[in-house]
């Protein structure tokens, strides 16, 4: 340095106090991908593209409202849901009323007259250039016409997070209304791969989400079956009142439906004096509110990452916006779900006598692994690795020698002793709960060096939930 001075004065030098420092990764921004109504930012198209919001309202903006989805009524009250059913719009809401924060959403089309395996698939691929989603939801995936078309997204998915090391996939179950003994074993001959990168949950949920000003008879397909069954149950007494209701029936089967205005009339007025519209209206809203649950999941993944940390089991936490699951599981049910011999857990919700609805499992579809089985070990690691992955670049290229050694040893020694004082690593002191090496002769041989590797070994020891919890109880002898 004095080789540049030249003139007489005083001259700074700056110096670092303080090391490198690993900055912890985001750990719960979930990549939704699905249709929506449109996908538009400032005038520009954002279909196919990864977008990032941060609130339900934001995608609304963005994305507009949800479809509009025509059910097929019967005699005899019977509602049947359309052949195509676009759910990602109450995903996200659902996502939002459990605790979401920031995610992205792609956008694979509008809403039209399918859903296309081909366009879920290949809408993973550009997320392979987003480093900061760590979660992957395709709520869609389970309205493909067949099983085996929402393995194959669901496997995609799996293979998705394979690659990039840094997500984690939730999934849906196939017919997940059903009883597990008419979905549960199709779906685990049909997801194979990568197992400990995902986790399922089952069964699907009767929610609140859907309101009753958001269900008219504009869901309903066939207006001349629905004509016909509210006239045929008008009382003839009083007269009054059965004439204005045959008067609003005759608005309802003549308005045009996308006058929504009028509809929402129409509709208030037949709530009110018609108590057999407002029976069938309940029944449509009932088919609309059975929901899967991977967008509460992922809301629930982001809630208790923010409040606890990634090292914390998202399980026993109450479902917000449900009424009830679609099947009530008994706790023998629960143990081929839980512990079954091919090691692909499904983790249930289940509804509490006082105590609500709640997941009730914490485990990844790698059940049969020690290493692997529990979804906060997975994502906890995930979290490390990346974390310190990204702070190590800045040391590529610098000289593999004793300083840089001890420099990249302080810096992960720094980072983990923080994660194990916040309580996400296990042991007593730092040294019970991870240990860094790196070094000549430690993790190096001199050829490594030669060769330009830098090898450092890190060994952590995670937290695993106490999901049994035994008590013992036994008598002792009177003592006074």
């Amino acid at each position: 340095m004095s080789a540049s001075y030249k003139t007489p004065g005083v001259y700074l030098v700056e110096k670092n106090a303080f090391p490198s420092s690993v900055v912890e990764v985001a750990t719960a921004i979930p990549m939704f991908i699905g249709y929506t109504e449109k996908a538009e930012y400032k005038g520009q198209s954002v279909f196919n593209k990864p977008f990032r919001i941060s609130s339900f309202a934001e995608y609304r903006a963005v994305f507009g409202e949800s479809a509009l989805m025509r059910f097929t009524l019967e005699d005899g009250g019977k509602v049947t849901p359309p052949k195509v059913r676009f759910r990602l719009f109450d995903a996200i809401r659902m996502f939002y009323q459990n605790g979401g924060a920031s995610c992205y959403i792609m956008s694979v089309g509008p809403y039209g007259e399918e859903i296309s395996e081909k366009a879920l698939t290949e809408a993973i691929i550009p997320f392979e250039k987003e480093q900061e989603p760590t979660l992957v939801v395709i709520p869609e995936a389970v309205s493909l016409e067949t099983a085996d078309a929402c393995a194959n997204v669901q496997n995609a998915m799996l293979a998705h997070c394979a690659k990039m090391q840094n997500r984690f996939a939730i999934l849906d179950v196939f017919d997940g209304y059903k009883e597990p003994r008419e979905c549960i074993s199709d779906f685990r001959e049909k997801v194979t791969n990568f197992l400990n990168y995902g986790a399922v949950y089952y069964p699907w949920l009767n929610t609140s989400v859907v309101q009753s000003n958001e269900v008219t008879f504009a869901n309903v397909e066939n207006l001349d079956v629905l004509t016909k069954m509210l006239i045929d149950a008008v009382p003839a007494e009083p007269a009054t009142k059965a004439e204005q209701i045959k008067a609003e029936i005759e608005k309802m089967a003549a308005v045009d439906v996308k006058d929504e205005a009028a509809v929402q009339t129409i509709h208030r007025t037949l709530s009110v004096i018609c108590p057999n519209y407002a029976t069938i209206m309940n029944l449509v809203r009932e088919q609309l509110n059975l929901m899967p649950p991977t967008g509460a999941i992922a809301g629930i993944y982001t809630m208790v990452d923010n409040a606890i940390g990634v090292w914390k089991a998202p399980a026993n936490v109450d479902v917000n916006g449900v009424i009830t699951p679609a099947i009530n599981l008994t706790n023998e049910e629960q143990e081929d779900l839980n512990v079954p011999i091919n090691g692909k857990a499904v983790n249930a919700i289940r509804t509490f006598v006082g105590d609500g609805n709640k997941v009730w499992g914490a485990r990844t579809l790698d059940g049969n692994s020690l290493d692997w089985r529990y979804i906060n070990v997975r994502r906890t690691m995930i979290m490390l690795e990346e974390s310190i992955k990204l702070a190590s670049k800045a040391f590529v290229f610098e000289p593999n020698t004793a300083n840089t050694w001890v420099t990249m040893k302080g810096m992960i020694n720094n980072f983990l002793t923080s994660v194990w004082k916040r309580g996400g690593l296990a042991g007593s002191s730092p040294t019970d709960a991870f240990e860094v090496y790196v070094g000549l002769g430690e993790t190096m041989t001199p050829e490594d060096i030669l060769e330009g590797i830098l090898r450092v070994t890190i060994k952590v020891a995670l937290i695993r939930p106490a999901e049994f919890i035994e008590l013992t109880f036994q008598q002792q002898q009177q003592k006074s």
